[in-house]
């Protein structure tokens, strides 16, 4: 009797990928069974397309039920009155007793916050704590119960080119929506609201309006990063394919003080600043080109005890400079409250030394 070749493939949800080999199977007449490897024919790319697809449908299908819609009213808010629905976005569950994280920019300034389950439900949510102006991120606590948690994955495992997944609520019209992407760069920097986000992932995937907060996931259904900032124009020219994601690994750190301790460990030391460029001096009338020009001063805050005055031009806190690279928040964000350190500054041209404590930085909730 002729031996019967079989061929079996065995098409596994493994992150971005495909069984190593196909496996012959040969029977003969008493049914010994012995295995021999057999390569994938060049070019077929068939069964790495079926693969990949299956592990993105696969990661989709069980990340989508930790993402929320988010829904924050502003305004003065009387009994049994609504507020203006003025920001709506996502936000994702990452533990089962109701943490969810999102964009600070979704939900800083509410005064009513509506979270809607992937299942329809809404549940009220409190706004627990949040790390502006150094990071987007925001921590909001639900009432338990039936929640899926989505689990964080390692961002430093992130490399470009990799696949990625964009999920949240488009226009938030359009709930659950899925983008899918490439990482097309890690620790990218991006400046928003005076201060250089850093540890960013560049991605692909589209990010539309509503989908901040939301959650960009790993093949393997992890959350990598949350999507916060996406690129229109540069300098006026129109940009394609360019938006940003906060990592896990901030995400992490960010979340879990706020969890355990209520806020983020983060320096202050009661100033409004202008950061200074060439253009910026030029039409003040200043020398100094880099600094930070101070343009308030709080009373009997850390810089008020310290002899800092309206019109100083920080230079340096610490060992470090501040320069256009490397502005006044991305420096402060170094600093540790109760440490004393050196602060250089720029008075009518003379440099000054002056000792200055930092504190706690207040939460504005």
């Amino acid at each position: 009797m002729i031996p019967l070749l079989v061929l079996s493939l065995i098409v596994g949800g493994i992150a971005g990928g495909v069984a190593g080999a196909l496996t012959a199977r040969l029977v003969s007449e008493d049914e010994e069974e012995v295995t021999a490897p057999v390569a994938t024919p060049v070019g077929d790319t068939g069964v790495v397309t079926l693969s990949e697809e299956s592990a993105i449908t696969e990661a989709v299908e069980k990340a989508l039920p930790s993402v929320v819609a988010i829904v924050s009213e502003e305004g003065v808010l009387l009994p049994g009155e609504d507020g203006q629905p003025t920001s709506l976005g996502s936000g994702v569950i990452i533990d089962e007793r109701g943490y969810i994280v999102t964009n600070e920019h979704v939900v800083g300034d509410a005064v009513r916050i509506t979270v809607t389950l992937y299942d329809g439900e809404e549940r009220e949510a409190t706004l627990l704590g949040h790390d502006w102006p150094f990071t987007d991120v925001a921590v909001l606590k639900i009432p338990e119960g039936g929640l899926v948690p989505l689990p964080l994955g390692n961002s430093e495992a992130v490399v470009p080119g990799q696949r990625v997944i964009a999920l949240g609520n488009s226009l938030h019209d359009f709930r659950s929506s899925v983008t899918v992407g490439v990482a097309s760069g890690v620790g990218r920097r991006w400046q928003r609201d005076g201060i250089f986000m850093e540890d960013l992932i560049q991605t692909d995937a589209a990010v539309n309006p509503g989908n901040s907060g939301g959650a960009l996931i790993n093949v393997l259904g992890q959350m990598v990063g949350m999507p916060t900032s996406v690129v229109r124009f540069d300098n006026g020219r129109e940009v394609e394919g360019v938006a940003f994601a906060i990592s896990s690994k901030t995400i992490q750190q960010v979340a879990g003080e706020i969890i355990e301790e209520g806020r983020v460990t983060r320096a202050y030391l009661g100033v409004s600043h202008i950061d200074l460029s060439p253009e910026v001096a030029a039409a003040r009338g200043l020398t100094e080109q880099r600094g930070a020009w101070i343009s308030s001063v709080g009373d009997d805050t850390p810089a008020d005890k310290a002899g800092i005055e309206v019109g100083d031009i920080i230079l340096v806190m610490g060992e470090h400079e501040i320069t256009t690279d490397v502005p006044f928040l991305n420096v402060l964000m170094r600093l540790q409250p109760d440490e004393t350190v050196l602060v250089v500054v720029s008075r009518d041209g003379e440099e000054l030394t002056l000792d200055v404590t930092p504190i706690q930085r207040p939460q504005r909730l």
